[in-house]
């Protein structure tokens, strides 16, 4: 018989049980908790925690497919519920959440989230042996993931008391829409996707027809994302034209439909770059700051320049200048994972500066931009520390515990990529987050280093038992 283990965490929230729970229970909260690095996909789930519902989870393990059927076992709101592995890689596993009132004198915290998982692994004595310390350090990893971001994402509704809000959001199947659109849902918001052709009745074609556009009224905030990827081909005339249209084109029309709707959104979040900079050295960079001469400089201040007639309009308008956004489920990061693990180092001469900000603090940034009615125009989306290209290197390094030996000359990048390498890779930027800093933004990570740690699974929570 296997022997049986305890796994058991404990955090404190910002509010209350009530809310803790209900943020569990609306659609999309899985998928949040699962942490990024991990291959795991929701294959069928009914978004309830209700007893006898079930989440069927698919997964790889050593390469090797995995299906991992759990069933709720008891839900008794807002204190807790619970759920058991049917059929997965454990010979038992079961799972308990529980939610406590504290003293909010003594922290500040309103109440608690306990997770106590007891399993038992396949194989009796073998599998205690060999599978017991690598499945106690994946418990760790994943549980250090899912506290930090309920507690952070919890923190942000307690500071952030905002009216039940309908968003919509353009480019909502990307990296920064598709989060977006999952933690407003767990905020208590509704969303509405913003698409280009007309079939869901759900969405909004913004671009197809006046009834479509219509459908506006009801907004309170437009987020607009969309726009063709800068580094998704290597750059022509054609698709530096295509960059070009997808942005400013489409802002514009965006713009012009919702200036002349009777009832008019309160708030136009529209992406914008820091791109806009240039390439300007050492000098730091505030949203004050002049733009640059680059092709994506231009393209930025087209960008932004689209949104006048919302600005006109009377619509607050935020134009969100991203940074390297960084997120082990897509963009940047990813692409330079197995070149870092490869013992990649910097690129080109390495004294570029990278501005960067994690992808949670992205979708922070963008629900306070959304709730201070102050916050308008230019608002630079990086942390408060940048650091060089061969600084960002050798710290990748040392959480992966690879050494950044082997540099990429700045040559053989143009050779490969063409001007995109001296736009996207070799340029340097040195902005800074004034904006944000002066309306009262709290980031979750300012330090590179924990960012990474976080994002890429490296961060542990032991257990307060056994």
């Amino acid at each position: 018989m296997s022997q049986k283990h305890r796994y058991q965490v404990t955090t404190p929230l910002a509010v209350t049980v009530e809310d803790a729970f209900a943020y569990h229970q609306r659609r999309g909260a899985l998928q949040r908790l699962i942490p990024p690095w991990e291959s795991v996909a929701i294959e069928s789930s009914d978004d309830s925690l209700s007893v006898g519902s079930r989440v069927v989870l698919t997964a790889k393990i050593a390469g090797l497919p995995l299906r991992w059927v759990a069933e709720h076992t008891e839900y008794d709101p807002p204190h807790r519920f619970a759920d058991t592995q049917v059929s997965g890689p454990f010979a038992s596993w079961d799972h308990q959440h529980e939610f406590r009132n504290l003293d909010p004198t003594a922290s500040g915290n309103l109440s608690s989230l306990t997770d106590t998982v007891e399993y038992q692994l396949p194989a009796g004595a073998l599998g205690n042996g060999v599978g017991n310390a690598m499945a106690r350090k994946k418990l760790e990893s994943m549980f250090a993931y899912r506290h930090r971001i309920t507690s952070d994402d919890l923190q942000l509704m307690s500071r952030y008391r905002s009216s039940h809000l309908q968003v919509a959001i353009s480019g909502s199947s990307g990296l920064v829409g598709s989060h977006l659109d999952n933690l407003l849902t767990l905020l208590g918001h509704q969303t509405v996707p913003i698409v280009r052709s007309p079939g869901d009745p759900r969405a909004i074609a913004a671009w197809d027809s006046p009834s479509e556009v219509e459908k506006f009224n009801h907004v309170d905030v437009v987020v607009h994302l969309a726009g063709k990827s800068i580094a998704g081909s290597r750059w022509s005339d054609k698709v530096k034209q295509e960059i070009r249209d997808s942005r400013v084109i489409k802002t514009r029309q965006l713009c012009e439909s919702l200036a002349k709707l009777e009832q008019k959104p309160k708030v136009l979040i529209c992406a914008s770059a820091t791109g806009i900079y240039g390439d300007r050295g050492d000098e730091v960079l505030s949203e004050s700051s002049t733009d640059g001469d680059t092709f994506l400089a231009g393209v930025g201040a087209e960008w932004e320049a689209a949104c006048q007639p919302a600005v006109d309009a009377g619509i607050r308008v935020v134009h969100a200048r991203f940074g390297l956004i960084l997120s082990a489920a897509g963009g940047a990061l990813e692409q330079m994972l197995l070149p870092a693990k490869c013992l990649g180092g910097k690129l080109g001469s390495g004294k570029q500066w990278w501005s960067w900000i994690a992808l949670d603090d992205v979708l922070g940034a963008i629900y306070h931009c959304i709730c201070r009615d102050e916050v308008s125009g230019p608002v630079n989306f990086v942390s408060p520390d940048p650091i060089t290209n061969a600084g960002f290197a050798k710290t990748l390094g040392q959480v992966l515990n690879r050494p950044a030996m082997f540099p990429a000359p700045a040559f053989a990048l143009r050779l490969a990529l063409g001007e995109m390498a001296d736009a996207l890779l070799l340029s340097s930027a040195r902005v800074v987050p004034e904006v944000l800093k002066q309306s009262g933004y709290s980031f979750r990570f300012v330090e590179l280093d924990a960012a990474l740690r976080y994002s890429l699974g490296f961060e542990r929570l032991r257990s307060e038992t056994e």
